[in-house]
């Protein structure tokens, strides 16, 4: 499979469709972090430049080029989390018919479990800092363009909450508790900071654009 960088929307949204086991929810939320980073950075270009914004340039000059290298690090980890899963599909399939296979077994799963939460928890990091970008986008970009950094704000919380599901299911199968409850509070402290920012810059989008007002 090429990688998802390199695929057309089309091909990326048959094999997501397809019986094969990756791309699943960790890739598609990682291409919609993308997306919403996308439409943050699109945000912050119309604004490069502009007399108007002449006040805001130079923090719009680092956001630009950031919120570029997230997209484009977001849509390697959609790789990475598909070749993550791979070793974990691969130890649901070991034998376990006698002690030992079992012992083998259990060995296995609990370190392709391990190794199937790094990317995920590495796609909510990297939507955590393009939420935080988009949100001072909202604040200070283009108004003519502030729908976008909304709606970019939107698709990052939906990307955020996606994420955090492949590591809520994979966590709740390891033996290892004590690592779980450890991986799982990391990630729920990922997950209500970054929606809440996200959610707030939506919320305070729409009730600017709004028409009526509510």
């Amino acid at each position: 499979m090429d990688t998802v960088a390199d695929m057309r929307l089309g091909e990326f949204s048959d094999v997501l469709s397809s019986e094969a086991p990756v791309p699943g929810g960790g890739g598609a939320s990682a291409v919609a972090a993308a997306v919403g980073a996308s439409l943050g950075q699109m945000v912050a270009s119309l604004t490069l430049g502009k007399e108007r914004y002449a006040g805001v340039q130079g923090r719009i000059e680092d956001i630009v080029p950031r919120l570029e290298a997230a997209r484009a690090e977001l849509l390697a980890l959609a790789d990475e989390d598909a070749r993550a899963f791979e070793p974990l599909s691969r130890a649901y399939g070991l034998p376990k018919g006698t002690e030992g296979e079992r012992a083998h077994r259990a060995e296995v799963m609990e370190a392709a479990l391990r190794s199937a939460c790094e990317p995920p928890f590495k796609i909510m990091a990297k939507a955590c800092e393009a939420i935080d970008l988009v949100d001072e986008v909202s604040r200070i970009g283009t108004r003519i363009a502030i729908s976008d950094a909304g709606a970019g704000a939107a698709i990052l919380s939906a990307a955020l909450r996606a994420a955090s599901l492949t590591i809520f299911i994979n966590a709740k199968s390891m033996a290892d508790r004590e690592y779980a409850e450890d991986l799982l509070s990391r990630t729920q402290e990922m997950l209500d900071e970054g929606c809440e920012k996200a959610d707030n810059a939506f919320l305070r989008v729409e009730r600017g654009i709004r028409w009526p007002s509510r």
